[in-house]
């Protein structure tokens, strides 16, 4: 026990320690230091300089091959960059919540700190995050941008290491890195500089939120350069689990150097975390698009998470069975160990080279919903299939709390869901190999050649639905009942109805080769840019056949009588496709402080081992999915606004449907369908005085369903009859029509330093949860602020809170419910946001 306890304070006590430390050293080294390097400003001049500091002559190294990047000024392409600043005054509950800050991008950050689901405008998404990818230092995380249960944020957190990031969508992403035809996020670290520096900051917040942050930057020898910093933080949750809902950390180091010709970083990141993966909460629906909380349930702060449903052993996981631990939720044990080099060879030519080693666990434990909530009485002894009834012989049960806490009052609501286990183990090597020369004055020739190999190694235990009461910190229910004088068991004595509906091993594996050419050629004002790009994807995945067990041989235990269980064998599904990319850009300056661009790509999204080669056959798998993007942008910035506008037209196709006539009956062979989609991005900020700023993030979406020529057969849960819809034209799913983020901050300086105060206004539209466009999940606003002191030189006090009004807002209802989610009592399971969150930070700045 001891032990445990030292292993789990080692990391935050290694933090503190190298962080204390190098605080001494930095006081030590700066009167050394102090004839050679100017002066340290204080955080207060640092924070001014910056605010006057021109956004459009930030650099951005995403999506060009320009050495040392390209100005934003100059990029045919809309790319959204915040500092490490920008990034906390964000209020970031995870890191894919942080992308909200790019508009068109629609982070769901209801589920807790990872497994989001990220939705891009104009993508048919509607979970997980296919069209999305997260880099570090420019190498993309993994080779597929998702799997099930795995998207790349999850293995990523934010802290005091990160410098800034880049946030670009579409445009030249389809030739670049991995080749994502969607959006891609581009975390840079920082690094260590001359004058030895770096911060210790300590934060608690009202859900017992208890974290210490640190960085410390230092020279190591002439032109070397060293850092170390992270995180650990632990916190019981908005949503209280009754044990920790995110506890973990993370510990990163960098090694750079620069010279004369070049410069090379090395970079090593430990992550060791685990977070809560929230299920969705029952609420009263009112009308399509009106919600109230269930009686008995807060929807802003209460889960079904309870220390009582924590520990369970699961029998049909693959091997023989397993315990699991509600606790271990949905978290990361990743390595990270990666390098950039860049180095000018003379008479032009110059050299780039990134790579990536990674891999670990990405584990989930977790609820998932099935069906809606009921009394124990109907849901014993009815068949209403809104809430999964058992629909047993009249008065023949007994029904008792797991925990030896008597029998269940018959009107108790009561309601089953899986408890789900996935255990997922990710290696990733990638590198990126760039050879550039100047043919001619202005135009320069890049030649690229990216790889990347990876694998997966998964086991499943999807199902075990277990019977629990529908309340916050739910108990688990145990049921035998009385069948023609022989007694049946329902549920075993964990409460589980059954062992597991899919239990699967499977291992995969894939290597990327991409080769892409990339000419830019600047004549005076004008800046033009083509680039194409030929990427190969060979995949392998094996996934054990399944076979119907009865684990214990008694037929009177109905959970273990039919667990499907891996038999030995295995289908080995074979993907080799090959597709080229390409992207088209031309940037006018129409004066040094004004641009205007137009943009045309076309690019392929290739498949992954869950969504494209699991139960399909060798030469059956899904056609690539492809985007044909047109877009034109107008960038302007002076002393009084700042304006980053994009329009764009996207068309999408390669999504798989069966053709139907009007009653659903399937008529002739597959086709395929896709979206059509127009908008209008906008990022800016109006200074009319001095110290006071409004930043506005906004979009404006107008994407449908297209080509689709058939009609989904669904049961509609309150009539309980079949219906028949088509979803041609529908809006697309979980994307709201318009989203909008207000913020006006105003900064006061002091003699001692300065306080600067903001608040954010978020509306979001109307959006839908699936494609048929009838569950309507309606629109909300919220209100978070945030107050910062930079006192002196050393120190920064900030408190900072997000849904401070309690808005009851919905991002999703039951995915596993087509239509209409809510049953004849109006109740309906959701994601709604989580309630009023407020923390404060100290930190010490040397």
């Amino acid at each position: 026990m001891k032990n445990k306890q030292l292993s789990r304070l080692s990391l935050p006590v290694a933090i503190a320690a190298i962080l204390l430390c190098g605080a001494a050293i930095a006081q030590d080294a700066a009167p050394a230091q102090a004839a050679q390097a100017p002066a340290k400003k204080s955080v207060a001049q640092q924070k001014a300089e910056a605010a006057k500091a021109k956004t459009l002559e930030q650099v951005v190294v995403t999506g060009n091959t320009a050495t040392g990047g390209l100005k934003k000024i100059d990029t045919s392409y809309s790319v959204t960059t915040a500092s490490a600043e920008q990034i906390k005054m964000a209020n970031p509950k995870s890191t894919a919540d942080l992308l909200k800050i790019s508009p068109g991008m629609w982070p769901e950050s209801t589920g807790g700190q990872t497994g989001a689901n990220i939705e891009i405008a104009g993508f048919p998404g509607g979970g997980d995050a296919p069209y999305f990818s997260t880099q570090l230092m420019g190498s993309p995380l993994y080779g597929m941008p998702t799997l099930s249960f795995f998207e790349t944020t999850s293995i990523f957190r934010l802290d005091d290491t990160v410098d800034r990031v880049e946030i670009l969508q579409g445009g030249p992403s389809v030739v670049f890195g991995d080749g994502q035809i969607g959006a891609t996020a581009n975390f840079m670290l920082k690094t260590g500089t001359d004058v030895p520096s770096g911060s210790v900051g300590v934060t608690y917040g009202n859900e017992n939120l208890r974290r210490v942050d640190g960085f410390f930057g230092f020279p190591i020898a002439e032109s070397w350069y060293g850092s170390v910093g992270g995180f650990w933080r632990t916190s019981d949750g908005v949503r209280d689990p009754q044990f920790a809902a995110d506890k973990g950390g993370q510990l990163t180091a960098t090694l750079s150097h620069d010279s004369d010709n070049g410069t090379m970083t090395l970079y090593a990141r430990q992550l060791n975390d685990r977070n809560q993966f929230i299920t969705p909460v029952p609420l009263i629906q009112h009308g399509t698009d009106q919600f109230s909380a269930y009686p008995g349930f807060d929807p802003l702060t209460d889960t079904y998470y309870s220390k009582a449903i924590q520990h369970v052993h699961l029998p049909g996981y693959p091997g023989g069975g397993t315990d699991a631990n509600l606790a271990n939720g949905r978290g990361a044990k990743f390595s990270f160990f990666g390098g950039n080099f860049d180095y000018d060879l003379g008479d032009g030519w110059n050299l780039s080279d990134k790579f990536l080693f990674d891999g670990g666990d990405a584990d989930t434990n977790a609820l998932f919903s099935g069906n809606n909530p009921g009394s124990l009485n109907d849901m014993l002894y009815t068949n209403t299939a809104s809430m999964g009834a058992f629909n047993l012989p009249a008065g023949s049960a007994t029904a008792s709390y797991v925990d030896g806490g008597g029998a269940v009052n018959p009107n108790q609501s009561v309601i089953h869901q899986g408890w789900w286990y996935i255990h997922k183990h990710l290696k990733n090597v990638s590198n990126d190999f760039r050879l550039s020369k100047e043919l001619f004055e202005g135009n320069t020739l890049t030649g690229g050649l990216y790889l990347t190999h990876y694998t997966m190694n998964d086991k499943w235990a999807l199902g075990n639905q277990m019977l629990m009461t529908n309340t916050p910190n739910a108990q688990p229910i145990q049921v035998s009942y009385v069948d023609n004088g022989q007694t049946k068991y329902l549920t075993d004595g964990q409460g589980f109805l059954d062992y597991g509906g899919y239990n699967i091993a499977q291992h995969g594996s894939a290597t990327n080769k991409a080769f892409y050419l990339s000419d830019v050629w600047r004549i005076g004002k004008w800046l033009i840019d083509v680039s194409g790009r030929v990427e190969n994807e060979n995949a392998t995945n094996n996934v054990c056949n399944l076979s119907n067990v009865n684990l214990d041989g008694n037929p009177d235990t109905l959970y273990d009588n039919s667990v499907p269980v891996c038999n030995g064998t295995y289908a080995r599904t074979r993907y080799d496709k090959t597709h080229p990319s390409w992207t088209v850009g031309v940037n006018y300056e129409l004066a040094d402080n004004m641009s205007v661009y137009v943009r045309a790509n076309k690019g392929a999204h290739f498949g992954d081992f869950d969504n494209a080669l699991r139960g399909n056959t060798t030469g059956n798998t899904p056609p690539l999915q492809k985007v044909q993007n047109f877009e034109g942008g107008f960038k302007y910035q002076s002393d009084l606004f700042y304006a980053d506008i994009s329009v764009y037209h996207r068309q999408f196709n390669g999504l798989t449907y069966q053709p139907t006539n009007g009653q659903g009956v399937p008529v002739g062979a597959q086709a395929l369908y896709g979206s059509d989609s127009k908008g209008v991005n906008l990022a800016g900020a109006v200074t009319p005085f001095e110290n006071f700023k409004l930043q506005v993030v906004a979009n404006y979406l107008d994407g449908h369903y297209s080509h689709n020529n058939s009609c989904f057969v669904y049961t509609d849960l309150v009539s309980g009859t079949s219906q028949c819809l088509g979803i041609n034209g529908k809006q697309l799913q979980r994307q709201p029509k318009v989203r909008y983020m207000l913020t006006p901050s105003y900064r006061v300086p002091f003699d001692w330093g300065d306080i600067t105060a903001f608040v954010t206004y978020t509306h979001v539209g109307a959006h839908t949860q699936d494609q048929s466009a009838l569950q309507q999940l309606g629109s909300y606003a919220t209100w978070d602020f945030g107050v910062v002191a930079n006192v002196q030189q050393n120190w920064q006090i900030r408190l900072q809170g997000t849904n401070m009004s309690n808005e009851l807002g919905l991002t999703e209802s039951n995915s596993r419910i087509f239509g209409s989610a809510s049953g004849t009592d109006g109740v309906i399971l959701a994601r709604p946001l989580e309630g009023r969150e407020v923390n404060m930070t100290v930190k010490y700045l040397f």
